[in-house]
């Protein structure tokens, strides 16, 4: 049997590594604060929290500003973070239009730049990715911390796209292409799975340990986060649910297969479906507007996508049990008729407690959710940190 290393005692340079995240979180979740805080919060001396502070402040990451209050002797001098000191190039690969963006240690959007792929995939969308990087960098920034990337598809842990379905990307190395191109710290995530993250973060107080957020636009995947933590899967591909088979005699998918979900409650085929039907609609708002205002037509076509998800929702709410289901991106345009088919469906096909425990809720178009869910993967990485505004 092969001996195991055993880990030893952590280096003093690993301590104080340590040591420095400690004193940035507490900057960056509790600042404006003292240092004498920081030292009761983390346990630190004060001696060391002032020199790793003084670090921070070269640094350009914090600043004083101003004094808190007494508790009997001199008022304490407050420090908190500089929240452009460094920004992280985000990508959103998840549309016909890539998205790029610059966002700050907070997670706002400083700049943003889009390209539509007009058809290209393979080498040819590779080559927006890096023309979108390229004009970002060009432009005048901070300090660059990393790139964050959010690709649909099967992105393994290394950031390889192993399998993407609508770009025609298989075992590709994204993440080392763009961390040797850039020379800069890159993770690369599934879109569906970091828009989960960013809404799990940003749900408020009293977000639940548990959440599956849906995104439907040109693709269908899932994001689950369970106890807090996002859930891959064992091979990096939980929450595929866009080549779910909901219609065995459907359609034939682009992965091969016929049926999908993506081939009936996508974008792309709720606008086939609609065209099909003889409706004269170019956009899903377009369509939801028809179907407001009474067209019967429109309504099916809108009721049958809803009932179509609604399948693959009541499976996720039996499988995983989880109470809160939030549906983003751009199909969300077709508003209230919509959901209500997905609701009733997935009520319909689950059992009875578990569907009406589960709340499925409307996240919006939510166009920033995936740049900023790969800024907060890249975020914590990088620093230790949890990003909230």
């Amino acid at each position: 049997m092969a001996r195991t290393e055993f880990p030893t005692k952590a280096t003093h340079a690993q301590t104080r590594a340590h040591n420095a995240s400690l004193v940035l979180r507490a900057v960056y979740d509790l600042g404006p604060i003292s240092r004498a805080e920081i030292a009761r919060l983390t346990g630190l001396t004060r001696t060391s929290v002032g020199e790793l502070v003084a670090e921070l402040e070269q640094e350009g990451l914090a600043r004083e500003v101003g004094r808190g209050p007494s508790t009997g002797g001199k008022a304490p001098t407050l420090v908190s973070l500089v929240d452009d000191a460094r920004e992280v190039v985000t990508l959103d690969l998840g549309e016909r239009t890539f998205t790029a963006a610059l966002l700050d240690l907070r997670g706002e959007v400083r700049a943003r730049i889009s390209r539509d792929l007009e058809g290209r995939d393979g080498d040819a969308a590779l080559a927006v990715v890096e023309d979108l990087i390229d004009d970002l960098l060009a432009r005048p920034h901070q300090p660059i911390l990393g790139i964050g990337v959010g690709a649909p598809g099967i992105v393994a842990e290394d950031g390889t796209i192993r399998w993407s379905v609508n770009l025609s990307w298989t075992d590709l190395p994204l993440g080392s292409i763009l961390a040797g191109r850039y020379e800069l710290p890159t993770i690369v995530a599934n879109d569906s799975r970091a828009a989960a993250l960013a809404t799990f973060l940003f749900e408020g107080d009293d977000r639940p340990d548990n959440l599956v957020a849906i995104k439907v636009g040109r693709g269908i995947g899932a994001g689950l986060v369970l106890d807090g933590q996002l859930f891959g899967g064992d091979g990096d591909g939980a929450g595929e649910i866009g080549h779910i088979v909901v219609e065995p005699d459907g359609a034939e998918c682009h992965c091969g297969r016929f049926g999908c979900l993506e081939t009936v409650a996508s974008a792309p085929a709720i606008l086939l479906a609609a065209e099909k039907a003889g409706l004269r609609v170019r956009t899903l708002p377009e369509l939801a507007d028809a179907a407001a205002a009474g067209d019967d037509v429109a309504l099916a076509v809108v009721r049958s996508a809803g009932r179509a998800l609604g399948q693959a929702v009541a499976n996720l709410i039996g499988i995983l049990d989880v109470r809160e289901i939030v549906l983003h991106g751009a199909v969300t345009a077709l508003g209230g008729p919509w959901f209500d088919a997905i609701r009733d469906e997935a009520t319909r096909r689950s059992l009875g407690p578990l569907a009406r425990e589960t709340r499925i809720v409307d996240g919006g178009i939510g166009e920033d959710l995936t740049l900023l869910g790969a800024c907060a993967l890249l975020l914590t990485r990088e620093l230790g940190l949890t990003v909230h505004r």
